[in-house]
């Protein structure tokens, strides 16, 4: 497979680039959309194997206006090349380039993608997991709820004969609905350290505006505005001492999508004192359960 040379850190990024020149099967910068050069997606591959390799497909956080495909939130999903997973790091358009709903266009438009290209690149389409924190996360619930949600699809972007649902969702601390973020943190011994109310919240620069000020645009942003019985099997992971997000969005979520598709398709595990992502859920064994969750599903 081709292999380019390692992008530099871009400044207005802000987080560290991963060093993954271990990895020798891999092909980056592959333009999976037209409209924006955001649009590009990286493919690792396991050491050895043929395939076609089950796919985890990653995206990254980054509050909806930092973040890369191939800066350090992508270690733990690269641990997946071990266990004999692909996996396709997402680039999407950030919030100071495009408003909500282009980023989730752009994931979905990456999933479609990857199955029609599959066949060239070692891939199997029909095991596919999605796996992110943060605004990751959201991106990732939001894509594995909404699958069959045309409004929330821009099938111009390509590969319109392929669905966008996928068998699995891995969603770390991930935000659901913007509007009641203040609101759980103040009903919460867990202070939150910003005003998600507030114009130049990362949620309200993602919606264009102020969160209160278009509702109906908050509501199709929100994953739990979609769960049916057809949502794919989720494993939450979320810090109890989150101060960005809070922990009760997740155990919201996971009610909901226990009572649409059954509790025992969807995990949630607190991880008691962890904050907004951190090294502990990055430990081997943790990672370890992700990983053991994605076999059930996807091997």
């Amino acid at each position: 497979m081709t292999q380019k040379q390692q992008p530099q850190v871009q400044a207005d990024h802000g987080i560290p680039l991963l060093d993954t020149s271990h990895i020798h099967r891999k092909t980056i910068d592959i333009t999976y959309g037209s409209q924006s050069e955001a649009q590009k997606l990286d493919i690792y591959l396991p050491e050895s194997g043929e395939g076609p390799f089950p796919v985890i497909l990653a995206i990254h956080g980054g509050a909806f206006k930092l973040g890369d495909k191939a800066d350090v939130q992508l270690r733990p999903m690269l641990e997946g090349l071990k266990r004999g997973y692909a996996v396709v790091s997402v680039n999407y358009r950030l919030s100071g380039e495009a408003t909500f709903p282009a980023q989730i266009h752009d994931v979905k438009a990456a999933i479609r993608w990857v199955k029609a290209n599959a066949g060239h690149y070692q891939l199997n389409n029909e095991r596919i997991a999605l796996w992110g924190g943060s605004a990751g996360g959201h991106l990732s619930s939001l894509a594995g709820t909404s699958a069959y949600a045309k409004e929330l699809e821009d099938l111009s972007m390509g590969n319109a004969e392929y669905a966008s649902n996928v068998q699995a969702v891995v969603d770390w601390y991930g935000p659901t609905n913007f509007l009641t973020m203040d609101e759980l943190f103040e009903q919460s011994e867990v202070a939150g350290l910003e005003r998600h109310h507030a114009d130049d919240s990362p949620e309200s620069l993602l919606m264009g505006r102020p969160i209160a000020e278009v509702p109906d645009q908050v509501h199709a942003a929100n994953p739990e505005t979609y769960i049916s019985q057809q949502s794919p099997p989720f494993f939450i992971q979320h810090g109890t001492k989150d101060p960005l997000i809070p922990v009760q969005q997740s155990v919201i979520m996971y009610h909901k999508l226990a009572a649409a598709i059954g509790p025992e398709r969807v995990r949630l595990e607190l991880l008691d004192g962890a904050g907004h992502g951190g090294l502990e859920f990055e430990t081997e064994a943790n990672v370890g359960r992700v990983l053991d969750f994605l076999d059930l599903y996807l091997k």
